[in-house]
């Protein structure tokens, strides 16, 4: 049975969680907490297997709990929040899975699915290591391969027009046209697709190489975007520009791209 605490400032969020989890099997919600401090004392004390933690909420967030918690102490977590602009930090703490609101009951299962594979493996570990410790190393079993942290990680594979994103055994197939913009942090990536965001493991220029480059240009070090999704250009006084997407989103270009992309627009 994983031991688990909900995390959010929403009481309906957290009821609507808690009728989701109730229907799930060898999962127990053990406290509710609907902000930060208490958060860091609950955790702290009754050290749950697993938190559902949401992002924004006041005076401290949910990356500000994580920080406050001492590493041995930190649970499996699942970030469960309405904005999907966090995702990339979410990954930079080895999170499970990171689920938007409003929340979905297959979502949420897949979600702790995912947890309690990891859950398992850690226990099989531990067990593997104590009975190394008492020097039994006949029954230690072999090292897994991949290790969960692997699996998680998403990563891309271009097939076609397609980008098929995988993680954790769920396959997302993105149709490259699809794609309105491309934003990086290290080597994570978040693709924006038809109001969706999807996170996978590359590198921008891994992914640069990979992709059409008459529809998909850089216009910040960290940021592509599908030409064909461009409306509006705005340029600043100071350098730099800003673009306009047909869906609305505004993406910054960087005096390093200025002339390259104002060049690029005025061929066409």
């Amino acid at each position: 049975m994983m031991s688990t605490i909900i995390v959010d400032d929403e009481p309906l969020a957290v009821e609507l969680l808690i009728n989701i989890l109730n229907q799930i099997n060898d999962i127990e919600v053990i406290c509710q907490c609907n902000n930060g401090r208490e958060a860091v004392q609950k955790i702290a004390e009754t050290r749950p297997d697993l938190i559902f933690l949401d992002i924004e909420m006041p005076k401290m967030t949910g990356f500000d709990v994580i920080k406050a918690l001492s590493k041995k102490s930190i649970p499996m977590i699942i970030f469960v929040t309405a904005f999907d602009r966090y995702a990339v930090n979410a990954f930079d703490v080895d999170a499970v899975d990171y689920v938007l609101k409003p929340l979905d009951p297959n979502r949420i299962t897949l979600a702790v699915e995912r947890a309690r594979s990891r859950w398992l493996k850690n226990n099989l570990e531990n067990s593997a290591i104590d009975e190394d410790d008492c020097k039994r190393k006949d029954d230690v079993p072999e090292r897994f391969e991949p290790t969960d942290r692997e699996k998680n990680q998403a990563r891309t594979l271009i097939l076609r027009d397609k980008l098929v994103i995988k993680d954790a055994g769920v396959v997302n197939v993105v149709a490259v046209s699809d794609i309105d913009w491309i934003d990086a942090a290290g080597d994570y990536m978040c693709v924006h697709a038809l109001g969706r965001t999807y996170i996978l493991r590359s590198t921008m220029k891994q992914l640069m190489e990979k992709l059409d480059r008459n529809l998909f240009v850089r216009v910040h070090r960290s940021t592509v975007v599908n030409i064909t999704r461009v409306v509006t250009i705005r340029a600043h006084q100071k350098g730099g520009s800003t673009l306009v997407l047909e869906n609305g989103e505004s993406l910054r270009v960087s005096r390093n791209y200025r002339q390259y992309v104002s060049n690029l627009f005025s061929h066409r």
